[in-house]
């Protein structure tokens, strides 16, 4: 697989990342902030938008800035399940790390923040 590409639009304050550039593909709003698309036939990931993305970048005090993927709850078990092995898998992992949230023993919440290594120059 070719590097993937990266643009990052100022305006938007969007990064994109071009994993197979040109290719068809579903979009799966991970959260308000991140937007995965991949091809469904070919169960592979297609692209990945970070909007906000100097917001989403920025550590906190804390650390890294952690978000909750709300988008997955809204999807079709099969398409959750393909969607969680797309991340956890290269290259999206190459990118975002996914995690688990378990507040007081509930079901777990999958989390993520964004690998550091990823911020362009142009946006830092």
């Amino acid at each position: 697989m070719p590097d993937p590409q990266k643009k990052y639009d100022e305006p938007s304050d969007t990064l994109h990342i071009s994993f197979i550039p040109g290719g068809s593909a579903t979009g799966i709003e991970l959260n308000e902030n991140i937007l995965l698309r991949i091809d469904k036939r070919e169960r592979v990931a297609v692209g990945l938008s970070i909007f906000n993305y100097s917001v989403m970048a920025q550590p906190t005090e804390l650390g890294l800035r952690s978000v909750p993927l709300t988008g997955l709850a809204e999807l079709s078990t099969e398409l959750r399940e393909l969607a969680l092995r797309i991340l956890q898998d290269a290259p999206v992992r190459n990118y975002l790390s996914l995690l688990a949230y378990t507040p007081g023993g509930i079901d777990p919440i999958p989390i993520t923040h964004l690998l550091p290594e990823i911020v362009p120059s142009q946006a830092a």
